[in-house]
């Protein structure tokens, strides 16, 4: 290497440094692609609020909604990957949508910087319902192919690949009733137009609280304390079918690393704020923070075992 191209290089990597250790200096936009009002915008408005604080800067939050998550992807991606242009998701736009629709990105086209926050879906049923336990639930639906109906948050949703990673198992066929969301899944299941309620667990955490439903069935490994009457997979032995609803803040693809674990460490502080930690259980979720490769590493494990799902379902 001759003396000018090492002072060239030096140079770069001085310039790169300052870069970072300068940044923010102004205001960072947050793309959510969602409406507003849903749990990853009500989420990401929280946690941008405590990042502001501890960045020193103001963040825009700008929401893009369509395409169950596509459109806001699509759009982030061409952002300038300078570290002012971030996305708070979660995980179906990533690793869900991708298997059902033809979309314009691919797990590389972003930089992941760190998760922020996880909790499962979960399957409930009205108080008359012929099953107060997972097993018996499980055994239930698998004495009656085809009789019984699950509302779910669209065909090739997160939801309905969760419940059938689960069916699949255990040789059950449910008919799946697709809805726009959690909050549309639950109004028909209140108003008896399908058996079952296959979302989140925040909205459907008051009709069990005053015993107009009972949910006997979370979609993550472990129980979940939110829903004491639920069983989580590892006690039905079905813990590696585990599909958890997560969220995660991303930025455009090729981002300065010095900036990522900047931001990687800012986000960790403020997930496991006192005031988070507090917020996220009032809606029955639990800070889980996974940085850079780690968080890229389980996006990558998701998506190949939702096109395993996607693939047995024909979707």
């Amino acid at each position: 290497m001759t003396i000018k191209a090492a002072l060239m290089g030096l140079t770069a990597l001085a310039l790169a440094t300052t870069a970072a250790a300068e940044y923010p200096e102004r205001t960072i936009e947050l793309t959510i692609p969602a409406g507003a009002g849903g749990g990853t915008d009500t989420s990401a408005r929280k946690l941008a609020l405590l990042l502001e604080e501890k960045l020193g800067q103001s963040i825009a939050v700008l929401n893009v909604s369509g395409g169950g998550g596509s459109v806001g992807a699509s759009q982030f991606m061409m952002a300038k990957p300078d570290g002012y242009s971030l996305f708070a998701t979660w995980n179906s736009p990533l690793t869900t949508v991708p298997q059902v629709q033809n979309v314009a990105y691919a797990l590389d086209s972003f930089t992941p910087i760190a998760s922020t926050s996880e909790t499962a879906y979960t399957l409930c049923v009205k108080a008359d319902f012929p099953a107060d336990t997972g097993a018996a639930f499980l055994d239930e639906l698998k004495a009656n192919p085809g009789k019984y109906t699950y509302g779910n948050d669209g065909i090739g949703g997160t939801m309905q690949l969760a419940a059938e990673r689960i069916f699949q198992a255990q040789g059950i066929e449910a008919v799946a009733i697709p809805f726009g969301g959690a909050g549309e899944t639950l109004q028909n299941f209140l108003g008896g137009h399908v058996d079952i309620y296959g979302g989140s667990i925040s909205p459907v955490l008051p009709y069990v609280e005053n015993n107009e439903a009972k949910c006997l069935l979370v979609t993550s490994a472990a129980d979940v304390p939110a829903l004491p009457g639920a069983a989580g997979l590892d006690s039905l032995g079905m813990g590696d079918k585990e599909t958890l609803l997560w969220r995660a803040i991303l930025g455009p693809k090729d981002m300065d690393p010095a900036i990522v674990a900047q931001l990687a460490d800012v986000i960790d502080a403020a997930v496991n704020d006192p005031s988070y930690v507090e917020f996220l259980a009032s809606k029955g979720e639990v800070p889980n923070v996974v940085k850079g490769e780690a968080l890229g590493a389980r996006l990558q494990a998701e998506f190949d075992a939702l096109a395993e799902v996607s693939k047995a379902l024909g979707l």
